[in-house]
């Protein structure tokens, strides 16, 4: 039996590689996610095992030989958008910001490298089943490009409390408690263009 792919989060502030794990299953759920507070750590694990490794911009210059043979599969966390601040080798994520923006910058990496499912493995069965109506998949898509209850309402041409009604059943259908947590899913399925958020 194949074991699920692997990523590893490498980062010695245990905050963020927990927020960031939780991102990360949310976007790319058919991953297991195994988090490291060092280099040592990581390396003790088998680390060719993993698909991808996201770490701390000083793990990465402290341990360059490393990372750069693996440069493909390494994302940097930078705490700077500036392009001086980052390493010119490698996929950078920029940490420092909105959980909302963060999550646009995953998916747009997630897309870069692997669009359309490329080199990723199938999604489990019960992932790719429609759980919405087709009118929840409207309201939802209007919730993640940012719309307020009252614009759905007016755009779908249905009544305010319908579309809070809509919202909390796609939340508990979903299972998600945040817009955030909804956009993934959109985009992930394919409801909503990823420029369009």
């Amino acid at each position: 039996m194949n074991q699920r792919p692997k990523i590893a989060i490498v980062d010695s502030n245990t905050l963020a590689y927990l927020g960031l794990k939780q991102l990360l299953l949310n976007v790319m759920p058919i991953m297991t996610v195994d988090t490291f507070g060092s280099f040592s750590e990581l390396e003790s694990s088998n680390p060719d095992t993993y698909f991808h490794y996201f770490v701390a911009m000083d793990i990465v210059l402290r341990n360059r030989t490393f990372f750069t043979t693996r440069k493909r599969k390494t994302i940097v966390l930078t705490l700077s958008l500036n392009d001086s601040a980052q390493l010119t080798d490698f996929h950078s994520l920029f940490i420092n910001q909105p959980e909302h923006a963060l999550v646009r910058a995953l998916l747009t990496l997630q897309q870069h490298a692997h669009g359309d499912g490329r080199n990723m493995p199938p999604m489990p069965q019960i992932l790719q089943q429609k759980i919405l109506s087709d009118r929840e998949i409207e309201v939802m898509s209007l919730i993640v490009q940012g719309y307020i209850n009252k614009e759905i309402a007016d755009r779908l041409n249905i009544g305010l409390s319908t579309v809070i009604t809509h919202r909390k059943n796609i939340m508990e259908k979903l299972g998600m408690k945040s817009v955030s947590a909804l956009t993934i899913y959109a985009v992930m399925h394919g409801y909503v263009d990823i420029n369009n958020i």
